[in-house]
């Protein structure tokens, strides 16, 4: 195992390799409508169990599927970005189509009625979520390829990545009150009324931050000659598979798979519980479940905005001090700080102090607030790294692969997250009255998980192979390549 010191000179970005502001701008609008959906999507879905009446593991289910669907076809528009030649480039036409079509289908998603059947709901919003996610794959996946084709520097992308990140946490910010919206009674009659508003909103912000990299981005690999023409499909099923096999030859990438699969899949299974804990144990002393909720969705709101307020800080701490120590040992600080934070929920978790909760948020903001700017940013070293090794450029495919990762642990998420409640011993018709060893377990679920994952994720880490000397020693040798060809 190599040592965690990198041992690295420190290299100073050239102006020829900074993006222009505009166009860093631009790329990171796109970061709006790719978060803003798992912002709200995850927060609403609780409209089919608490607004509905359907049963948490069939929710469970209709996460599930989507998300596998969705994980199938990462790879396929991969490699159809990194293939594909058009006067406007590999990845713009690609990125305009998704976004619109990611937009309608969010939109129709939430326009549910009471009085229907559970099966009807079952049926309606699944079809619609398959088709969401269809098209959202179109969009973010050519997206995140872009952005490793930017620059080619290696600080430069790192300052990418954190200036994306930065807008990403903007729909954060607002979605931790996505309950107490949707169950304000001054504007909404119900919560399913309150989801079918909010769908719209929700629609027109993909869309608006969607297609704006597709118009204003500049590709920097969108002139490559075409690919060697296919005889036949069956051909290029073959080199699909060829690409995918590939990324996995690369370690490093596979040890940032994995690390970013437990750190986000393990935050994001374990927040499923975070609501359940706030209203049936924080608040399980309400007067009534009325007001558990009311007085919880205040709670989560506060916490969630203050949360995404302290990622924003860690956003720009881990771009800083990246630069100075690595991105590795950057992650692997930043990760261990974030286990504190899942400890201290345990804390906070005061039925007589609800607001004693808020004193873990800065702590596990660490987490997400460095993985996406820090694990976005060392893909696109990988990426240089099998250039030089292949003599292709495939981000489409690495972007893919790697979101196929997260993609499916959200599927499995989504689907153990289910299971996990009803074997908690769960039961909603009991209301505030739920068993002590429910509430137990609930909170052993919503803070082991994390902390399990993430201590994985620091031993896996820890070996990634590609230091700032070892990035721009590859850079060099691409461009001497580049130069003779």
């Amino acid at each position: 195992m190599e040592s965690v010191i990198e041992h690295s000179h420190h290299h100073v970005t050239a102006r020829a390799d900074r993006i222009p502001f505009f166009q860093k701008a631009v790329y990171s609008m796109g970061s709006l409508a790719n978060t803003i959906q798992a912002a709200f999507l995850g927060q609403m879905v609780i409209v089919l169990n608490l607004g509905l009446g359907i049963d948490p593991f069939l929710v469970g289910v209709i996460g599930c599927i989507p998300r596998i669907i969705d994980a199938v076809l990462d790879p396929i528009v991969g490699y159809t970005s990194d293939n594909l030649r058009t006067r406007f480039g590999r990845r713009r036409p690609l990125i305009f189509f998704g976004a619109i079509t990611a937009s309608i289908c969010f939109t129709l998603m939430f326009q549910l009625y009471p009085g229907r059947s559970t099966a009807f709901y079952f049926w309606y919003f699944l079809g619609f979520q398959v088709l969401f996610f269809v098209g959202f794959t179109c969009f973010s996946i050519p997206w995140i390829a872009l952005g490793y084709e930017l620059t080619p520097d290696y600080h430069e992308r790192t300052r990418l990545q954190g200036a994306s990140n930065f807008v990403g946490q903007l729909p954060w910010l607002v979605a931790p009150w996505c309950w107490a919206i949707m169950h304000n009674q001054n504007w909404f009659t119900d919560i399913v009324h309150g989801g079918r508003v909010l769908a719209f909103i929700i629609g027109a912000a993909i869309v608006s931050g969607g297609i704006l990299p597709a118009i204003f981005n500049k590709e920097h690999f969108g002139n490559l000659p075409r690919p060697v023409e296919r005889k036949s499909p069956w051909d290029v099923l073959k080199n699909l598979f060829k690409g995918i096999a590939t990324t996995f030859k690369r370690g490093s990438f596979v040890k940032l798979c994995a690390a970013t699969f437990l750190i986000f899949n393990g935050f994001m299974l374990a927040s499923a519980f975070t609501l359940y804990v706030v209203f049936f144990y924080v608040f399980g002393g309400a007067p009534s479940l009325d007001a558990a909720y009311s007085g919880g969705g205040l709670l989560l709101g506060i916490f969630g905005t203050f949360s995404a307020i302290c990622t924003v800080g860690v956003i720009f701490l881990t771009t800083w001090l990246s630069t100075k120590i690595g991105k590795r040992n950057t992650f692997l600080i930043t990760i261990s700080v974030s286990v504190l934070g899942y400890a201290l929920k345990w804390i906070g978790y005061n039925p007589d102090q609800p607001y004693l909760l808020l004193i873990a948020a800065p702590f596990i903001a660490f987490g997400l607030g460095s993985l996406f700017t820090l694990a976005s940013s060392m893909v696109a070293d990988v990426c240089d790294l099998d250039e030089l090794q292949t003599g292709e450029r495939r981000e489409g495919v690495f972007s893919a692969v790697y979101w196929w990762m997260v993609k499916l642990g959200l599927a499995i998420a989504s689907l153990g997250s289910g299971f996990l409640l009803n074997l908690s011993g769960f039961h909603q018709e009991l209301g505030l009255g739920q068993a002590p060893e429910t509430l137990l377990w609930m909170r052993i679920f919503d803070i082991g998980i994390p902390i399990i994952t993430s201590l994985a994720a620091i031993f896996i880490i820890r070996s990634f192979g590609i230091s700032e000397d070892k990035a721009y020693d590859i850079r060099k040798q691409l461009e001497a390549r580049r130069g003779k060809a």
